[in-house]
């Protein structure tokens, strides 16, 4: 059995977590602003999904090497803290200049740097709870990550509206199709967080020292690129059975929310506002709009998930799990309909309980269920799950949007809300914990 670690104070897990503020504040930049930047630099409708194809890219490519990396690192600065560090310079240099873009070009190059500052200090993140807390503190410390995950999305859907309501920002672009100023300042604010919340949490709560025994199995682990590569392979051969049933509930859950986070202001200004172009008052309108609600969804997840974090344990994360989704597919059936902006923000709740639900309970299941010595790898393995189906999604989106879907961005978050009950039915079969007895006998 793995000796216990140091007991940490609720005040301590929240600071060791307080790097995810900015590294979400980043994610939250990116789903509020970026279909709107690519609107301002004249792109297709139908094409928003595939520019953004970075994000899950990169997550896809990065965070299984990184993650495999990060459990056979041993340096002088810790295992996972060199990885936080180097993602939080790539972040805040992609979020200081994107902004900047004078073209779709540059935005798509800026966004990919970005996504793999992000990419790199995601999943050793995801680790360093698994490293730091015993197994009765885990569900505090992912559902933690959830709660600061719901904050930072807050802060940053909302950032625009503070800056033009309370700082006096013209709601109009800085110029002919150019780039709000009030996005600009607010990527900006996000690149001094994504540095400064990582350094708070590395030096208040640092990692702990590798056991002789974690030392000794990490110097006979061979270090080569195909070594990488072939760790993460066999991580996958040997997947434990709940991690497996994750894979099918991962396909319709985030192919939904990429479904969701792309094309929710376009609907916004059809339904609201009566319009699709980005060229208008109205559409700015949208953009507005779209970051209040997000903000307000953002803060119910923050809320849901130190609610969830009381109960995760005692009804089952699963469960739990399929409850939110369920809620928050019916909210996003109904976001199409709503024509009131005051009736948007009703139905943001249930988008609310299911985003923080989906950033915290999965990774319960997932870490009751992976061999603590291969954390990282099966967290970037974790993050495919995540990625496979934004990138389906971005593939195939351009082939059904006008055809199927009339073109129309409504129609792609009631898709949306289909694919959330859809991934509740799947999350609700999973037998949860059984397969580390399984993975451990296969391996003996």
């Amino acid at each position: 059995m793995a000796a216990a670690k140091p007991r940490l104070s609720v005040a301590q897990i929240l600071q060791m977590n307080l790097g995810f503020l900015g590294l979400q504040f980043s994610f939250g930049l990116q789903q509020a602003n970026m279909a709107p930047i690519w609107a301002y630099l004249g792109a297709e409708e139908k094409n928003f999904a595939f520019l953004s194809i970075a994000g899950p890219l990169t997550g896809f490519l990065i965070q299984p090497i990184i993650g495999s990396m990060s459990d056979r690192t041993n340096s002088r600065w810790g295992r996972r803290t060199p990885y936080f560090l180097i993602g939080a310079v790539l972040c805040c240099f992609g979020l200081f200049f994107l902004p900047l873009s004078a073209s779709i070009v540059m935005a798509f190059s800026l966004l990919m740097i970005l996504d793999v500052g992000n990419n790199v200090t995601m999943e050793p993140y995801r680790a360093y709870v698994n490293d730091r807390l015993n197994p009765e503190q885990r569900s505090f410390g992912f559902l933690s990550q959830s709660a600061f995950t719901g904050l930072a999305q807050f802060l940053a859907y909302l950032s625009p509206t503070i800056l033009v309501a309370l700082f006096g920002l013209s709601r109009a672009a800085a110029g002919e199709g150019q780039i709000p100023t009030f996005t600009l300042v607010s990527f900006w604010i996000g690149a001094f967080l994504s540095i400064s919340t990582i350094l708070w949490s590395i030096t208040r709560v640092p990692e702990l020292p590798l056991t002789h025994e974690e030392k000794t199995r990490i110097a006979a682990k061979p270090k080569t690129v195909a070594s990488t590569f072939g760790e993460v392979f066999s991580a996958m051969r040997e997947m434990p059975a709940a991690m497996k049933g994750l894979m099918l509930m991962s396909l319709f859950q985030w192919y939904g929310m990429w479904g969701y986070w792309n094309y929710i202001t376009n609907s916004i200004s059809r339904s609201v506002y009566g319009t699709a172009d980005a060229n208008t008052a109205a559409y700015n309108s949208a953009v507005l709009t779209n970051g209040q609600i997000g903000a307000f969804y953002n803060l119910i997840a923050f809320l849901s998930a130190l609610i969830m974090a009381r109960y995760a344990r005692k009804i089952g994360a699963g469960r739990l799990h399929a409850l939110a989704l369920v809620v928050g597919g019916i909210a996003m059936l109904a976001i199409p309909q709503i024509g009131d902006k005051a009736w948007l923000f009703v139905a943001a709740v249930g988008v609310g309980l299911a985003w923080g639900s989906i950033m915290g309970n999965p990774y319960i299941i997932l870490a009751d269920t992976i061999p603590p010595e291969r954390t990282g790898v099966y967290m970037g393995i974790f993050n495919m799950f995540i990625t496979a189906p934004m990138l389906l999604f971005a593939f195939t989106v351009g082939f059904f949007y006008e055809p199927v879907l009339g073109g129309d961005a409504r129609n792609i978050i009631t898709m949306s809300g289909v694919c959330l009950i859809l991934a509740a039915i799947a999350v609700y079969r999973i037998k949860e914990g059984r397969a580390t007895t399984e993975v451990i006998a296969s391996a003996s």
